[in-house]
């Protein structure tokens, strides 16, 4: 819940045990879109379509990483692209609602690990 650039001024000023934070009471997950052929050779500057398709909820994330926009364009640069991030009472759901909107991006270029979260969800 706390200002995550608070917590780093904090930190840079050498005063992060004067800072509150506080945390959401939520399970978080995170999976990584990467580009074909991550780790090895990939394709630079490759477009991203749909981006503009996926409709993000209040506790929805999508964090560029290896992105850059050109002419209007959110382009791939890098071989981890995007990372989708879910808050949710529990893990499954946040794994749902990642895996939804990965097939809405619908990106042929890149790829996800299936397996993101497995271990926590099956417990």
């Amino acid at each position: 819940k706390t200002d995550l650039f608070d917590i780093i001024l904090s930190c840079c000023n050498e005063r992060l045990n004067q800072v509150k934070i506080d945390w959401f009471d939520k399970k978080s997950l995170c999976i990584v879109l990467c580009s074909n052929g991550y780790p090895d050779t990939y394709e630079k500057n490759i477009k991203i379509k749909n981006l503009n398709k996926i409709k993000l909820k209040k506790e929805d994330f999508i964090f560029h990483a290896g992105t850059v926009k050109k002419n209007n364009e959110i382009l791939a640069i890098g071989g981890r692209v995007l990372n989708f991030v879910s808050l949710s009472d529990d893990f499954l759901d946040a794994r749902k609602k990642i895996i939804k909107n990965l097939e809405i991006l619908d990106w042929n270029e890149g790829f996800y690990r299936k397996d993101i979260g497995h271990k926590v969800i099956d417990k």
